[in-house]
């Protein structure tokens, strides 16, 4: 059934609520604007989105049990025994449900108290300045407003071999969401998002194989920085198969070719993560005069606009598909769509692999540096000289800060270790604020603590001692 065709009028229309969505939303009502969001809703939708649901939070919920499990044996040394660890995934699968309702109702409250109206449905545009909504209920409402933000995120890629069915093959969401630890898995794609999940459940005790097409781990990632964390597959007991096709499901296992020559992987079952779409396709971008790319990311310019009425952010646009890039340039399509005068130009957008251990980058690497043409200068700090890294039981690992000489300034800062996530802020604030060496040198770093990995790298481009061992 259709609500009529008379359009409600509004101000600014926000379409999705994930990180991009609602940080736009909230910046705008801050500025005056009158918002109203509508998110599709359901397990991948919802106040938060899918980073919320079924992606950052989730995953990093897995990781943090995995780690906390791998620790207890890594600390054996110490004189930490433990007969048996068990792991009860339906009581994890609770826990982790019960942090994502409290996030998302966080969330909710800050719409409440901001008087940001939420709207639960499938929006489709069908002019310029209209949108179709269809509601759970079935009916239609239509919605003609001033601006709008675009910001429905992306979804997996599904491979035709290996059509996700809920059961044997899993997306990175129904991975999240087992509630049986199985014995064996068969993970196909070798990025950040089947890395982080292959390694977690192999440090869950699941015999874990690893499938990529191309001919390392961790391609968007310098190879230097990946070594650490292909050791530890290997202490893992994880199994890896490179420069390979997975070419679909066999009983017992998966279908693997490598080099014109077949096996068979066991896999009770498969997780595919080899990359994500943008939710453009159902969108009517067409009807909305809004330019969309053949990858199916919307073409925006400085200020995230794709036209002056609409604009876009997160996933569904050019650059790295992470949740803090889409808060990002949240604010900046806020404020543009408000006649402010800003543009997303960033000088770094920090990385994070979740992997064990971490790897998290941040600017420039020395390739990228020499081939822009810089004066390059690098300098590694061992995680192995670290005091507080010892007594975490943290055997891999290091922080390089790559600089230019002619120009005094860091460039770069790649950390391999743990909390890597948490420490790379330090690097990337140091890129954005041209920051020489002699400035983090010259910045007090609390001993005994990982960060002063950062400062030992920048002594190292200065030629003095390091300070972290001890």
């Amino acid at each position: 059934m259709v609500v009529g065709e008379i359009a409600e009028s509004i101000d600014l229309l926000v379409v999705g609520a994930g990180p991009g969505g609602y940080v736009a939303a909230l910046r705008a009502a801050e500025l005056g604007r009158q918002v109203v969001v509508v998110d599709r809703g359901g397990p991948e939708g919802g106040l938060g989105g899918a980073c919320l649901h079924v992606g950052c939070i989730p995953s990093k919920a897995l990781i943090e049990l995995a780690h906390t499990r791998a620790q207890v044996e890594r600390l054996g040394a110490a004189g930490l025994e433990v007969e048996s660890v068990a792991i009860d995934m339906r009581r994890f699968q609770i826990w982790k449900q019960e942090i994502v309702d409290r996030l998302a109702a966080g969330i909710g409250t800050l719409f409440k108290h901001a008087s940001i109206r939420h709207i639960v449905g499938e929006l489709r545009f069908n002019r310029p300045d209209r949108a179709a909504v269809l509601l759970p209920d079935g009916n239609v409402m239509f919605l003609e407003f001033e601006q709008a933000i675009i910001a429905t995120g992306s979804r997996s890629v599904e491979l035709a071999e290996l059509p996700f069915d809920g059961d044997r093959v899993l997306s990175s969401t129904g991975a999240l969401a087992l509630a049986e630890l199985p014995r064996s898995v068969a993970v196909v794609g070798a990025g950040y998002i089947g890395l982080e999940l292959g390694m977690a459940l192999a440090q869950l005790g699941v015999q874990v194989s690893v499938i990529e097409a191309l001919d390392r781990v961790l391609p968007s990632f310098e190879a230097a920085l990946t070594r650490p964390v292909l050791r530890n597959l290997k202490r893992l007991g994880v199994e890896l198969h490179l420069s390979s096709l997975a070419r679909g499901l066999q009983d017992g296992g998966l279908l693997v070719e490598q080099r014109g020559a077949t096996r068979l992987v066991p896999a009770e079952k498969v997780i595919v993560a080899v990359g994500r779409i943008p939710n453009t396709d159902d969108l009517g971008l067409g009807p909305a005069a809004v330019p969309v790319g053949e990858d199916g990311r919307v073409q925006v310019d400085e200020r995230r606009l794709a036209t002056p009425r609409v604009a876009a952010i997160g996933d569904v646009t050019a650059g790295p598909a992470l949740a803090h890039k889409a808060s990002a340039e949240a604010a900046v399509a806020a404020e543009a769509l408000c006649g402010l005068p800003v543009a997303f130009e960033v000088s770094a957008i920090p990385a994070v692999a979740f992997t064990d251990p971490e790897i998290a980058t941040a600017g420039l690497t020395e390739t990228q540096a020499r081939e822009a043409g810089f004066d390059v200068a690098v300098a590694r700090s061992s995680l192995g000289a670290s005091g507080r890294a010892a007594t975490l039981g943290a055997r891999e690992g290091f922080t390089s800060v790559v600089s230019d000489r002619e120009t005094d300034r860091v460039l770069g800062v790649h950390i391999v270790g743990p909390h890597a996530s948490e420490l790379i802020a330090e690097g990337t604030l140091a890129v954005e604020m041209v920051a020489s060496p002699v400035d983090l040198l010259g910045t007090i770093h609390p001993h005994p603590s990982l960060s002063e990995s950062l400062h030992d790298a920048a002594a190292g481009l200065l030629a003095r001692p390091p300070v972290a061992v001890g």
